[in-house]
């Protein structure tokens, strides 16, 4: 399955998504990868069946300049609405400042992380997503993200431990709780397309974690396979 790959911004270079992702060529997939957004155009989506963003609204990691235009926001509702696949990871997640478009088509509201930390991942219930996919531990930034979608189907809990008296964070009640438990990830539909939006993946310890790339496989099939529009 070919898979065009949006990642590198200022907080998540794009070397770890690539070698993160390396793995997944002996599953089947090719990736086409773009670092720089001045490289993409809207045309390019027809022509695979599933996308893959773990990328903020920078055009790159040099560069901070949003590259998610109301143009380009609505090319990917259309994508999605006509039968493409969309699997956002991580920094994929996180909105700009004039992103809205694209975040309730993803369906979540990026709200915040602690220090990175122990991370642990858990599956919540049967689905293709999770399918083969075990409790899995890794250091990782824990999302924080506010699901702004009705039709939701939350698949996977993530868990991490309170962050004792870091400095940076000690005035802020949700860094210190006694324990945080977020959703971790979820698929949904819109149109004839399906959206999958998974919080973990900073660190490449996560993406070469055997269950995590388990997940991504998953997730990339069940988002792009029923999809017969590739031109």
């Amino acid at each position: 399955m070919r898979v065009l790959l949006l990642c590198d911004d200022y907080w998540h270079p794009g070397n770890v998504v690539i070698e993160g992702i390396s793995p997944l060529k002996q599953n089947g997939f090719a990736f086409d990868i773009i670092s720089n957004a001045n490289d993409f155009s809207p045309e390019m989506l027809s022509q695979y069946p599933v996308v893959l963003i773990s990328k903020m609204d920078d055009i790159s990691q040099a560069d901070r300049q949003p590259w998610k235009t109301e143009a380009i926001q609505k090319a990917f509702i259309d994508y999605v609405e006509n039968g493409g696949g969309l699997v956002a990871v991580h920094s994929g997640v996180v909105p700009g400042k004039n992103t809205t478009m694209l975040d309730h088509l993803v369906g979540c509201r990026f709200l915040g992380h602690p220090n990175a930390s122990p991370v642990t991942v858990q599956p919540l219930k049967p689905h293709p997503v999770t399918e083969g996919v075990s409790l899995f531990r890794e250091p990782d930034e824990h999302y924080k993200i506010e699901i702004i979608t009705d039709d939701a189907d939350i698949l996977l809990a993530s868990y991490s431990p309170a962050q004792g008296d870091e400095t940076k964070y000690q005035e802020d009640s949700y860094y210190n709780a006694p324990e945080a438990i977020h959703t971790a990830g979820y698929v949904r539909n819109q149109g004839k397309g399906r959206v999958c939006a998974l919080t973990p993946g900073h660190t490449l310890e996560v993406w070469h974690n055997v269950q995590f790339q388990r997940l991504l496989a998953n997730a990339l099939e069940w988002a792009g396979i029923h999809n017969h529009n590739v031109e």
